[in-house]
């Protein structure tokens, strides 16, 4: 029953990853050719955040092959990487919401990027659920961790919807660099308690 579990973990963490490659090209492509700021830094944190869950198939397909401390020193360092990673994306992404604001950058309006956080805000709450589900039964709480960094994806799916509706349905250009604000807020909220407490963040 056990390994059941860790084959279902694991599948869901491949799953996961597989999905955040996918938004975060797309979301990067759809960034650059409408100059969304918002896109951009959504893309660029779901790559962060692909590498990070491969942190957590590690250590879900080498349990029972190597000692617990082998297992633990090794994740602390790829976790520390990871935390550090969403700090500099954070920042960088702040900068160039504060000098779009200041100069006045207008985006494209971008129906595509829409399309792309609507389908996050589908699939995000329901891998979010599974994993916790599977983090509890197998006492894992790396993976119940990792289930509520899911949580947050949708969250800045939300901030995401809003920014682009809004530039695109009312040419109110500010509201996407307003929206990567909201986004910079939780993926330095991610980096900070990724290395205050050495949590795997995978969204």
């Amino acid at each position: 029953m056990t390994s059941l579990l860790y084959k279902k973990a694991l599948y869901l963490e491949y799953l996961t990853i597989g999905y955040n490659v996918l938004e975060g090209v797309l979301s990067l492509m759809a960034g650059y050719l409408a100059g969304s700021i918002a896109l951009v830094g959504f893309g660029f944190d779901s790559a962060i955040e692909s590498l990070s869950g491969a942190v957590l198939i590690w250590r879900l397909s080498s349990h029972g092959r190597c000692s617990a401390e082998e297992e633990e020193r090794a994740e602390k360092k790829a976790v520390r990487l990871v935390g550090v990673s969403f700090i500099i994306l954070g920042i960088y992404v702040f900068a160039e919401s504060i000098k779009k604001l200041y100069l006045h950058e207008r985006p494209e309006p971008s129906l595509f990027g829409i399309i792309i956080a609507l389908f996050s805000i589908a699939i995000m709450p329901v891998l979010a659920y599974a994993k916790y589900s599977a983090g509890k039964k197998l006492a894992s709480r790396a993976l119940v961790a990792d289930s509520k960094q899911t949580v947050v994806c949708s969250m800045l799916s939300v901030a995401l919807v809003v920014g682009l509706s809004l530039n695109y349905i009312y040419g109110i250009w500010w509201a996407d660099p307003v929206s990567a604000l909201v986004i910079v807020a939780f993926i330095v909220r991610e980096g900070v308690e990724t290395l205050s407490e050495e949590k795997t963040c995978s969204c």
